[in-house]
């Protein structure tokens, strides 16, 4: 009896020893949370325990970090990946790119940098760079990737708008020869580059020179005629 007794009583005892270590790590717990609150909360303007976060100062961006149905707010100066810093008149936000491949953004639809298996191409990411277009580095680039072959060309002719004299100035260029030097073979020539300049032309042209060289000689003929038809004609008086 006095046997069983013992038996009850140490149990009890194992049981309150029991709780009461429970009821210290609950403490202690709630003290590290309480801590990481206001840890938390240090750079907000306005917070809360359960969602951290409700406003942040004039130069930082609230990021909501979703965990299921619940959120947390956290108040940082520049927004995580595939985020894109949004300020607005009353809350500067982070905001979540559209496309989930968009490492980064500079709003919800337009991407400024890819994940490592994307190639960026005008604001969007490709897994291959569209028709016409060449992987370089993290991008796809529009045109052909080439290799200077030869030297550059005589310089065309001296022409404004067809005509090579009659104006001031005109356009002349040159063109020299590419090769492309892309990652897949291709039959596909790049197109010549060329450059062009400003150049000084002839002001007349000689079919001008001939003409108004025509038209003096046709000015001087009617002076000509003109004179001649207006002398007088006299006798000598000793011819009387």
């Amino acid at each position: 009896m006095l046997r069983n007794l013992l038996l009850v009583q140490m149990h009890w005892q194992l049981l309150a020893l029991s709780l009461f270590c429970q009821m210290i790590i609950s403490t202690i717990a709630a003290r590290k949370r309480s801590e990481s609150w206001r840890q938390d909360c240090r750079s907000c303007v306005e917070c809360s325990q359960e969602n951290g976060c409700l406003r942040c100062s004039e130069r930082l961006f609230l990021f909501l970090n979703r965990q299921g149905m619940s959120h947390h707010g956290s108040c940082v100066h520049s927004c995580p990946a595939g985020h894109f810093g949004l300020r607005g008149k009353d809350v500067n936000r982070c905001m979540k790119c559209k496309a989930p491949e968009c490492e980064r953004c500079f709003n919800k639809d337009f991407c400024t940098k890819c994940n490592s298996e994307y190639l960026l191409f005008k604001g969007k990411c490709f897994k291959s760079c569209p028709e016409g277009t060449f992987p370089q580095s993290t991008d796809c680039i529009e045109g052909c990737m080439f290799d200077l072959i030869g030297s550059w060309g005589e310089w065309s002719l001296c022409q404004h708008n067809g005509m090579s004299c009659g104006v001031r100035w005109g356009q002349q260029s040159r063109t020299r020869g590419l090769s492309r030097q892309t990652p897949e073979k291709t039959e596909t020539p790049c197109p010549d580059q060329s450059e062009s300049r400003k150049c000084r032309m002839k002001k007349k042209c000689p079919k001008d020179r001939r003409k108004n060289e025509r038209r003096e000689e046709r000015r001087k003929l009617k002076k000509k005629l003109k004179l001649s038809g207006n002398r007088t004609v006299t006798d000598p008086p000793w011819s009387v």
